[in-house]
């Protein structure tokens, strides 16, 4: 299969993907559970209905998309990794795109404005794989824009952005899933990618474990940035998910869910 083709048939293949991934992950999550998950699938409905709403915002309210931009960027040979070979500019592109996805992940914890369209994805009460895709529509068109003047200023190739963008959302699915690795097999792993355990202490009420393990994929960048925790202080079973001041379910319906930016921000494990 060659790149050409995976460019052709981008929506395709993000699609399969995104199926297959999201199908293995809940069997998974049945077979091999690591924590009870309330909520049930009204819950469950409200994360996926954001998905759906997202991406319907950006394809009527983007010209281009990610893949579509990096070819334009191609076909006029801008970008500081242009002249690289290409094999090069695949592996520094989605390093740098990983990269990206960590630093705009911390800073949208630490600017109060941001915060509002983020704290959308911590107010779940649980974490499962819908939780992967649990996110405001304005927070994911604003990683597009800044994802589009990243590829824009490098010149990172379309192969390289298609595959890091199936990338992240497999990769999304995955460290979100409730699933219980065995702990010598999650210790590997964790030198080289993020796994459930390790991003689900990201979703701890405790504000210091908010504030932690921000990586998609490498979980290189929390060791060399120095915000990596290992494990809760509560334990992995016992640790309680979300924000202190969203635990009503009304808070939880895709209604309140889209709203939920625009209400007054409260004391408790929030940004000030």
């Amino acid at each position: 299969m060659s790149g050409s083709w995976l460019i052709n048939h981008e929506a395709e293949a993000r699609l399969v993907v995104f199926l297959g991934v999201l199908t293995l992950m809940i069997a998974a999550q049945q077979l091999w559970p690591r924590r009870s998950v309330p909520g049930g699938w009204r819950r469950q409905i409200g994360n996926l209905s954001l998905v759906l709403i997202s991406t319907v915002l950006l394809r009527f309210g983007f010209p281009v998309l990610a893949v579509e931009a990096a070819i334009r960027v191609e076909q006029q040979s801008i970008g500081l990794l242009r002249d690289l070979p290409v094999v090069l500019n695949i592996l520094l592109g989605m390093l740098a795109l990983d990269l990206l996805i960590y630093w705009q992940h911390r800073i949208l914890h630490l600017l109060p404005f941001l915060w509002r369209l983020h704290r959308v994805h911590h107010a779940d009460i649980a974490i499962d794989v819908s939780t992967g895709v649990r996110f405001h529509p304005f927070e994911i068109a604003l990683s597009m824009l800044i994802k589009l003047a990243v590829i824009a200023l490098l010149g990172i190739l379309p192969l390289a952005v298609l595959l890091f963008e199936i990338l992240l959302n497999a990769g999304s699915l995955f460290t979100h899933a409730n699933l219980r690795l065995p702990a010598a097999m999650d210790r590997r792993l964790r030198w080289l990618i993020v796994t459930p355990d390790m991003h689900r202490i990201h979703h701890s009420w405790h504000r210091e474990e908010t504030d932690s393990n921000f990586g998609f994929h490498l979980s290189i960048w929390d060791r060399v940035f120095r915000s990596y925790r290992e494990a809760p202080r509560d334990g992995q079973e016992k640790m309680t998910i979300g924000l202190h001041e969203f635990r009503d379910p009304k808070q939880q319906t895709v209604t309140a869910l889209l709203l939920n930016p625009f209400n007054q921000q409260r004391k408790g494990n929030l940004p000030e």
